[in-house]
């Protein structure tokens, strides 16, 4: 019997600004751990999701043009 994948997503940090929420998640999946940016442009309806090192995270959470 396969079994399925298991996912748990546990939410870091979130900030809003001008209709832009920018949300750093920590996935865990399968026993691997990763660092997940999440771009939601209310404006537009726009979405996507940009993988990062752990170590570079941050970085990614809080770069200027978000």
């Amino acid at each position: 019997m396969t079994s399925l994948p298991t996912t748990k997503r546990t939410e870091l940090a979130h900030r809003s600004n001008a209709g832009i929420d920018v949300t750093l998640m920590w996935v865990r999946q399968d026993g691997e751990d990763e660092a997940l940016v999440c771009v939601c442009d209310r404006s537009d309806g726009a979405y996507f999701e940009i993988p990062a090192a752990s170590h570079l995270a941050l970085d990614v959470y809080y770069h200027p043009f978000f």
